[in-house]
């Protein structure tokens, strides 16, 4: 009984070990401010509500003061609150800018003025890819798309992951160093080929990245952009 614990424990080490050796992440990253609103043409005489994310150095959705400023205000002038009116036709550049913990952050949306209002298309589906940020085996790609109910990120034939790990999860997060404040999809069940997993109540533009862990010992393993 002692030897079988001690081999238990031994393991639990080289385990410990094989996790930990790769390099220690930083998981601050760049602020993010995006504008959200899709409005490509605003009527004239007429009013549109312009919105925003921010996202700080840990990848979490926070609300800031934002600065609202146009272009050209005779075409398109824009409120405090980020509230845009046309006056006349041609286009303006409609930016936005917030200053945090001395850090800039912004973001441009250009809008021409016409006699209807639209909005660009937003896409149904994005395509990328997943690489390996450790000593393990982790690629391929992927699909990332709207469904009825939420998403569907469809791994390709080419995925291959490593089986080498104790608890290997993949997560969807702002912050492509941390899975603090991410949405986890579960553990990784499948280590090569084809397969899906369908996502309820999450947006194409809720997060940024695929994020893989090793997650008894909270180690990052690989991750994808949309």
């Amino acid at each position: 009984m002692k030897a079988l614990k001690l081999s238990v424990g031994f393991v639990s080490i080289l385990w410990l070990q094989a996790c930990i050796s790769d390099d220690y992440i930083d998981d601050n990253i760049e602020p993010v401010l995006q504008i959200v609103s899709n409005i490509d043409t605003l009527e004239i005489n007429t009013s549109f509500q312009i919105e925003y994310q921010y996202f700080n150095n840990i990848g979490q959705s926070e609300t800031v003061e934002v600065i609202w400023t146009s272009t050209d205000p005779d075409i398109i002038d824009i409120d405090a609150a980020g509230l845009a009116t046309a006056f006349q036709l041609g286009s303006a550049a409609i930016k936005a800018e917030t200053t945090v913990d001395g850090v800039e952050s912004s973001d441009v949306l250009n809008i021409a003025v016409g006699a209807f209002t639209t909005f660009e298309e937003e896409p149904a589906i994005i395509e990328g890819s997943i690489v390996t940020t450790s000593s393990y085996e982790l690629e391929g790609d992927f699909t990332y798309e709207s469904t009825a109910d939420g998403v569907r990120l469809a791994f390709k034939e080419n995925y291959e992951a490593s089986t080498a790990l104790p608890g290997l999860y993949v997560y969807l997060s702002n912050n492509n160093n941390s899975i603090a404040n991410a949405f986890e999809i579960g553990k990784v069940e499948t280590f090569s080929g084809v397969h899906d997993y369908e996502i309820p109540n999450v947006s194409l533009s809720d997060y940024s990245y695929i994020v893989y862990y090793c997650k008894p010992f909270n180690v990052k393993v690989g991750e994808g952009a949309f």
